[in-house]
């Protein structure tokens, strides 16, 4: 069973760039995380609660400044792999790359 999450908007100073730890930016973060059958039998307790698993990374986000995409997506994986166990994690972090004209920039990160 896979437990995914897209979209998951964080706000965020980090960045390599002083413009972009000031004034912060949106980061968004899409999470698989394979986790066996946990909730098939509709129980909570021994299901990964999707509130959870967003509160994690924005507590990461907000106790730490990074200044690379890579540092933070990095950070994120290994704490969600931490606590939740999972056999296998992919996380994708997305932004709006300053001074670029993009869609957006992005890094994945997979455990393991």
């Amino acid at each position: 069973m896979i437990v995914e999450l897209h979209g998951l908007e964080v706000f965020g100073h980090h960045g390599v760039y002083e413009e972009e730890r000031r004034n912060g930016q949106l980061f968004l973060f899409d999470v698989q995380l394979d986790v066996d059958d946990r909730g098939a039998d509709d129980d909570l307790a021994k299901a990964v609660d999707y509130t959870r698993v967003a509160a994690a990374i924005r507590e990461l986000s907000d106790s730490r400044r990074f200044d690379l995409l890579e540092g933070l997506a990095t950070a994120v994986a290994d704490a969600l792999y931490e606590r939740f166990g999972p056999r296998r994690l992919k996380l994708r972090v997305r932004k709006q790359p300053a001074g670029l004209r993009v869609e957006h920039s992005a890094v994945t990160v997979q455990r393991p």
